[in-house]
């Protein structure tokens, strides 16, 4: 789209306006904003123009212009400088994860946390699981006669757990002996080659000791299958309730951000670091048609597996919160991969 250089300062004034504001402008104020001399009629037509472009809007009638969606665009492609950070914005920022050997489920949380507080908005923060991960050891340790804890470490360092109870009584050998049969069976598989179908082969393996261990069988599958999957935490939805714009969407805007599945397209994890910006009708969730979604994705160790990013209204600061959120996905990275064992057994 060719536009020339007046027209481009003027959308990047209204668009910087707005997004200040929240409010339409009319030319004359925006002739008095300029740092070009320009009268208010020549404003005029120029807004005529990039109304006619499909980049700005007119909400009433009688109401200024303000963006449209496909006006951010070009502000944020063409136009936009972003804000690098000072270096108090990075101390903040470090502040914020300022932990000493942190569990990977609960760094994430507190990053969702962290960065919904810092900005204002609803936040989300996930990984997903390489495909090379696979599952490193497994330990069943008896809690009492009939309960067990179930432990699985995956080779990229994430450890999960969980309590089993059983019909019959425990005792040293009958552990020694699931211990050794699951380590055979599931040691050095790939999370995603767990599957029930091979749940299934194992459990035909065991013979007529497969109903008794059922329990033991369905818990490490659930295990692998949390390992697998990836965290994914939402947090600060209800920040988004005192934006005007989301009071008839804001129940199934606040269901979509806490549903990882809808969100999942959303998230460009493994296509390698950098920035993605959803600005409202190019999101492929209806419930997002009024929201800019602003995602950033890091690697852990070797991998580009984790992301971190913000929701909010379209008119969201983009200079500001670009930088913030690239230096909060480079610090999350940083501190998972120094908190995980990568994929080296």
């Amino acid at each position: 789209m060719e536009i020339d250089n007046r027209k481009l300062k003027i959308l990047a004034a209204i668009v910087e306006y707005y997004i200040r504001t929240g409010e339409p402008v009319g030319s004359k104020t925006l002739a008095q904003m300029l740092e070009f001399q320009v009268s208010p009629a020549t404003v005029r037509n120029e807004m005529a123009a990039l109304f006619d472009l499909g980049l700005l809007e007119q909400p009433h009638t009688s109401a200024g212009r303000i963006p449209s969606h496909l006006g951010y665009r070009v502000y944020i492609n063409q136009l936009m400088r972003c804000q690098p950070l000072t270096e108090q914005e990075r101390d903040e920022i470090d502040a914020l994860f300022n932990v000493s050997d942190p569990d990977p489920d609960r760094l994430l949380a507190d990053a969702a946390n962290a960065l919904a507080e810092y900005t204002g908005y609803a936040t989300i923060s996930t990984t997903v699981t390489p495909k090379h991960v696979t599952v490193r050891r497994i330990e069943v340790v008896p809690i009492d006669r009939r309960t067990v804890m179930m432990v699985v470490i995956a080779s990229n360092g994430v450890i999960k757990n969980k309590v089993a109870r059983v019909n019959y009584l425990l005792n040293h050998e009958i552990i020694e002996f699931f211990n050794k049969f699951a380590n055979d069976r599931f040691g050095g598989r790939s999370m995603d080659e767990i599957t029930t179908m091979y749940l299934s082969s194992v459990a035909v393996a065991l013979g007529e000791y497969s109903k008794i261990f059922t329990p033991l069988l369905a818990g490490i599958y659930e295990l692998c299958r949390s390992i697998n999957d990836g965290p994914y935490f939402a947090s600060g939805e209800t920040n988004l309730l005192g934006y005007k714009e989301f009071g008839p969407v804001a129940h199934d805007l606040l269901t979509t951000i806490a549903d990882r599945q809808k969100f999942a397209d959303l998230l460009p994890i493994g296509s390698g670091e950098g920035v993605k910006v959803s600005i409202g009708k190019e999101n492929p969730l209806s419930e997002l048609t009024d929201s800019s979604v602003i995602v950033a994705t890091y690697k852990i160790g070797r991998d580009s597996c984790g992301a971190i990013g913000v929701v909010g209204p379209v008119r969201l600061d983009y200079r500001r919160l670009i930088p913030h959120i690239e230096y909060f996905a480079k610090t999350l990275g940083e501190l998972l991969s120094n908190t995980l064992d990568n994929g080296e057994d």
